[in-house]
């Protein structure tokens, strides 16, 4: 029984040591917070966009509606197809990283 308690603790007062590996994290009510993983989510866009221009597949265009999501990431998935100096996978994810950032005005580098 003894052993049990001690193991518990254990566990307990372990879970404590790693709470604050995630410093820095952006709080999710600033408007750089939703912009910041926007692009992060265009970033895999344009992963994919490059992938499916190397395999020869035709280009995949979101619906605009007005809003600043389609616009911007149709705008850097034809750009991925337009340019052959887009040549690798790391290549594709920093432009559209940065393309995006730039479009949307945000402060913070996503990673």
């Amino acid at each position: 029984m003894k052993r049990f308690i001690i193991g518990a603790t254990a566990m307990l007062l372990s879970g404590g040591c790693f709470a604050h590996a995630h410093a820095g994290m952006v709080p999710d009510d600033m408007p750089d917070a939703q912009k910041i993983r926007f692009c992060e989510r265009v970033r895999d866009h344009a992963l994919q966009a490059f992938y499916s221009r190397e395999r020869g597949r035709p280009m995949k265009l979101f619906e605009e509606d007005g809003s600043h999501g389609p616009r911007v990431t149709n705008h850097i998935i034809r750009r991925i197809y337009e340019e052959p100096q887009i040549s690798s996978p790391k290549k594709a994810e920093a432009f559209g990283r940065a393309t995006c950032n730039e479009m949307m005005g945000t402060k913070g580098e996503s990673e």
